[in-house]
Formats: structure tokens, sequence, C-alpha cells
């Protein structure tokens, strides 16, 4: 439901394009709605408990899924052992969740204020390995947005001493409130994440960091904020956490943020301004103190990435990689009408059901694909892209061989639209073909109306990205044959607003998932021309990401 852009089509890579390499709209297989929408209903029921890591929903989810990939054709592509695969991989995670009620408070000259969590305050469990966390009036100090970039000449933190100190940050980045400066203008980079944010406090010493939600900047309202943030955590695991992790994380909403900075005797907005410039220098709001008091029950689990695979004819060390996550939120906090099932219907239901009719198309092509296809559906995405970055870092087939990556996550359930998106704008070869190839349905390639967002770090295909595989992470058009535009657009807001990571994202009866079976036929195509061919796409000269590609050629010779 997201809606991204990237570079307009390189000339030379139109060029290079054959007209001989696209298959027709004619030839591409059909995938049945109706059967999209039985999967995503049965995937988003209640029975599944939403899909948590690490709970019977997972057991549940992994048995279906598996199930189905046999029926469509696909064989285990998972572990090695003994000779033979597994249809998933193992996904060691550090699991924490505060147990009981954690007991917050600031004070402001003497006078004690209790924070209710998930109202002023969404603290999330320790990841640092801490077993219970009890900070005693530490003062709070103001760091901008956090960021150290020595290539851009940007310190927030002037060699400020936070040890025993909870940090306060604004989400995104330094360019966001006027599109332009050191830090790509609209567009986000990776430090104006808060996965970025608290990395960056723990590597400055900090006890702890707030970030100070704002809904435009972050994307997102508080809801969502609060249901990601005080249900279960989960990271891979780490031999030092505590090098990533400050002991405390949480985020703090904005006007009460804002009422903090006035009763220490200054003004959020001005210093909002000020932390727009380099010249910036970290504040302490003089008088306030933060404590904090809780346990956290921690231990390290074992989720599991499921994988499905058609081996290749020709070159079956060479592999296209399809993805979606199979997880979401679990069983959390109750909305307005007391219910606790973040069901995740949308997200990614949608994307999991994808993956299994691809798999479904290519193992009942008339002929096997030349290069093999995985059909990777990821856990603990909802976490942090975890089950994607432990696939990544643990690769079951080399990455140096690994010929592109086709995410899907969070496809729209409704009609077809005349255009698509991608998460984030980087350069690439794959996004060049993927562009093309969509002219043949007549879907244009639609510009990034969000960019601030910061997509392109938060879907599946990132982890591979950063290690130099070809990936993109394919999003739902926004212009609606029915409706135009304006619905599109009314749509994504509403889910946004209303259903993005909250139980109310359910399957309708309504759905016609007609839009999602003809973006299907695009990506089918796309993946069928790579592993039927000899190419191997790479990322523009000038991406950050080509250096990391470049460093595995000798594995493509």
């Amino acid at each position: 439901m997201t809606r991204f852009a990237a570079s307009l089509l390189s000339l030379s890579i139109t060029l290079a394009l054959s007209p001989a390499l696209a298959a027709s709209p004619a030839d591409a297989p059909t995938f049945d709605p109706q059967r999209i929408s039985d999967m995503v209903k049965t995937l988003s029921s209640d029975a599944f408990e939403g899909r948590g890591p690490a709970t019977a929903g997972e057991q549940k989810t992994i048995e279906y899924v598996v199930a189905q990939m046999q029926v469509a054709g696909l064989q285990p592509g998972g572990d090695l052992a003994d000779g033979k695969r597994a249809w998933t991989q193992a996904v060691p995670l550090l699991r924490a969740q505060i147990s009981g009620e954690p007991t917050l408070s600031v004070d402001t000259g003497g006078k004690s204020q209790p924070l209710a969590q998930g109202e002023q305050v969404a603290i999330r469990a320790a990841m640092d390995g801490s077993k219970s966390v009890e900070i005693t009036d530490a003062p709070i100090v103001f760091v901008g947005y956090g960021v150290t970039a020595p290539e851009r000449d940007w310190d927030d933190f002037k060699g400020v001493d936070l040890k025993g100190k909870i940090a306060l940050v604004l989400v995104n980045d330094p360019d966001f409130e006027t599109g332009d400066g050191d830090f790509g203008g609209k567009a986000m980079t990776y430090y104006g994440r808060w996965t970025y944010k608290y990395e960056e406090a723990a590597r400055q010493g900090a006890t702890g960091m707030l970030v100070i939600h704002e809904t435009e900047p972050a994307s997102y309202g508080w809801a969502t904020v609060k249901n990601s943030n005080t249900n279960t955590m989960f990271d891979v695991v780490r031999e030092t956490p505590s090098d990533t992790h400050p002991q405390m994380e949480g985020w703090i909403q904005r006007d009460f943020a804002a009422q903090l900075f006035k009763d220490a005797g200054l003004d959020f907005e001005t210093l909002k301004k000020q932390a727009q410039s380099r010249d910036f220098k970290p504040v302490e709001l003089k008088g306030e103190t933060f404590s904090a008091k809780y346990a956290v029950d921690s231990k390290v689990i074992t989720s599991y990435n499921i994988v499905g695979r058609l081996e290749g004819s020709e070159r079956p060390d060479e592999t296209v990689v399809y993805s979606a996550h199979w997880d979401h939120l679990g069983v959390g906090e109750p909305d307005a009408k007391g219910d606790r099932i973040y069901n995740g219907a949308v997200d990614n239901a949608t994307g999991t059901a994808a993956l299994i009719e691809m798999g479904r198309a290519f193992a009942q092509a008339d002929r096997k694909p030349e290069r093999s296809l995985v059909f990777l559906n990821v856990t603990a995405e909802e976490k942090g892209l975890l089950g994607s970055e432990y696939y990544a870092s643990r690769p079951l087939y080399p990455l140096g061989k690994t010929v592109a990556v086709i995410n899907m996550d969070a496809l729209d359930p409704h009609g077809p639209a005349r255009d698509f998106s991608t998460s984030g704008s980087a350069k690439q070869d794959l996004l060049d073909e993927l562009v093309e190839t969509a002219k043949q349905w007549d879907l244009r390639y639609a510009t990034d109306s969000k960019p601030e967002a910061g997509y392109f770090f938060r879907s599946d295909h990132f982890p591979f990205a950063k290690r130099g595989v070809p990936a993109v992470s394919f999003g739902s058009g926004e212009d609606l044959v029915d409706g135009g535009v304006a619905a599109g657009r009314a749509a994504a807001e509403e889910y946004t607003a209303n259903r993005y990571h909250q139980p109310a994202d359910q399957w309708e009866a309504g759905w016609t998932f007609t839009g999602m079976a003809r973006d299907l036929q695009l990506l089918y195509t796309v993946g069928s021309e790579l592993a039927n061919s000899d190419r191997w796409p790479n990322w523009d000269q000038a991406s950050e990401f080509r250096a990391a590609r470049d460093a595995t050629a000798g594995d493509r010779k």
C-alpha cells in the first residue's frame, strides 16, 4: 500500500533489451484471484493468531505454507542435513518482552509525573541483554536528529557525554522539513531510520534513547508506534548486543515531548529548526530527569524462514529469488473494540499468497527454468527484517550467484491500477527491466509520492541490496482503473491510518484481488526472463551498492 519512485529508464538499458526477451502478456500465466483470496483469508484468520514468530501461530503458518508449496509443485530448499533439504531455514533470535507493567516517570523541578506505557511513551523490551532495567533520575539531553555522518561533515553529538543519560532524538533526516540539504532532500537516508538512531545511541554510550514521534516524518501514526513497540521484541543473536542497543529504547509522543521542552524553558520548534544545521549542539533539558523500572523476560528462540525451490535445468547454481515475509504482530494490546489479534491480511498475507502462486506458476510451466528459483518466505520482518537479514548473512545459496531478488510486501487486494511502484529509488538494471517489461501491460512506473518515508530500508530486499545483490520490493499502483489516483491515494491513506499494524488489517469479502493477479504476471515475466538468460543485472555505477556487487564478480565467471 506504499508508493515509491525511481529514476527514469536509462536509454542504454532500453536499447540493450531485445524485444524477443520479453514475453507478451498472452504468454504470461494467469493467476487465480479466488485462490489468492482464499489463501489470504486463511493466513489472516484468527486461527493463525496474527502469525507471531515463535508462537503457535508460526507453527500453523509453516505447516500451511509448506503444504501449499508442496501442492504447487515446489521442492524443499531450506537447511541441508544428511544430504537432504528441509522446507525451512532455522533462524535463531533473541526474544525479549517486558514482564508486567513498566514503572515509568519524568521528574520536573522535583515534581514526579507517572507515565503510561503506550500513552505518552512506548518503551521497547531491552535488547542489550539486560534482564532488568532500572534507571533513576537520568538527565535528558536533546541530540537533534542523532546523526554522525563524517562524509557529510555532520555530528549531532559534538562530544557530549551521554553515559547515564537519556537521549531525545527527532525522527527522519535533517532535510525533512525543508526538502533541501546534505541528506538527499525529501528522500530519507538510512540516517533517518529509527534503527540507525538506536545503534548510534549505543555507540555514543547513552543509557537510553527516546525517538520523538511526529506522524509526517515517521510516515505513520502513534497507534502504529504503540502496537509495534510495546509487544514482544526480537533481534538476531549478536555476540555483544550492547554495541548495537542502548539499555532502553523507545518512542515519546510529540506533544508530551514539547511540554517537557517548555517545562525546561526551551521551545521545541526552535530547537528542531536548529537541529537542521550542522552547527547544532546538544541541549540538556535542565531540571528534568527520566526514571524507569521493569523486568525483561529474554531468551534465544528459533524461528524459521520457509524455503521452496525449483532447480534449474542448465545452471542450477545460479539463483533468482522471490521473497515475502509471513509474519505479523501476533497477539497484542487490544484496540478500541477489544480485538487483540493483529491478523495482517494485507501485511503480509498478500505477499505470502503471491509467493505460493508464483511458485505454482513456475512449477507448472511447460519447461523448467535454466537457472534455479527460490521462493523465500521469511520470518520476523516486522521485528526489523530479521529473517531476510539472517538469510542474507548466512545464505543457503551464494549471494555472488544470486541473480536478483524480487520482494512482495503488502500488495493491494483491490482492482488493477494503471501504474506500479517499488520501495525507494535506487538506480539499477533490475528496476529498468521491470519498468520496460511493464509496458506490455501499459503499466507505467509511478514517481515516488513519499520518499521521506524511507521505505527502501523497510522491506526484505534491503538486507540483500546492502550486500550488493540487485533487489527490488514491488509496490501496487496508486492510479486505480476504477477511481483513478484520488481513489488509490485515499485507500492507501485510510489503510495507513486505520489498519496498518492494527487488528483492523483483516480480510474482506469485497476484495477482488484482480489487480494483484495482473501484477503477478508482470513479476513472473521479469523473473522468467532472468531465469532463462545468462544476464547479471547490476547497480548503477554511482550506487552505494555497486562496490559490494562488483566484489563478487569472480563468482559469476
